[in-house]
């Protein structure tokens, strides 16, 4: 059987946009399948003790700044380490990517571009017309896309993978499980990739 990766995250998460290349050459290489699981990262917080980055401690502020650009260098994704459009609500592009997992498509390349708008191109990820755009540029039909999005059977899939995650103790966006197991940042990728071959 297919290895099989639930990714829980928020599409405009820095740590995402850092590792999701890398994911999906770790699972092409083991032939693992991908599930989308945008979540809301409010409750994820709370659940998990958290703070959101506003709260933080400014060592802490400092120190992500700091990581992000290692990583950025390390992973080869160029990188805005503080773009003006963020945080922004990612409800709407969320739900395009539930939209898409429910429909069976294949949602990497939408989540690859929405993620380098923000990160890499000074984009708004909350500006319809963006999602619009990035959804028409992979191929997919962007008015059928949107109408689902904004449906209750997808508010509905994206409030149930928001309390899955709860449940299964997600520490943080992104994170990756496989076989019941966390695998917490997109710097435990490589780890990731060990568990994948271990399940070979």
């Amino acid at each position: 059987m297919q290895p099989q990766i639930d990714y829980y995250f928020d599409a405009q998460s820095p740590f995402v946009y850092l590792g999701h290349a890398l994911l999906l050459e770790i699972a092409a290489k083991a032939g693992a399948v991908i599930h989308y699981r945008p979540v809301k990262l409010g409750p994820v917080f709370a659940a998990s003790g958290a703070k959101p980055l506003a709260e933080r401690a400014q060592s802490r502020r400092d120190y992500r700044l700091l990581e992000l650009s290692r990583w950025s260098k390390k992973r080869g994704r160029p990188l805005n380490l503080q773009p003006q459009y963020f945080p922004v609500d990612s409800t709407l592009v969320n739900r395009c990517i539930v939209a898409l997992q429910m429909g069976g498509e294949d949602a990497s390349t939408f989540v690859d571009r929405v993620l380098t708008a923000c990160w890499n191109e000074e984009q708004n990820l909350a500006d319809p017309e963006l999602i619009r755009d990035r959804l028409v540029s992979c191929g997919f039909d962007a008015d059928r896309v949107l109408e689902q999005a904004n449906s209750q059977a997808v508010e509905e899939q994206y409030q149930r993978d928001t309390d899955q995650a709860v449940a299964l103790g997600m520490l943080g966006a992104p994170a990756y499980f496989v076989d019941g197991e966390q695998f917490w940042g997109q710097d435990r990728l490589e780890l990731l990739e060990d568990k994948l071959a271990e399940l070979a």
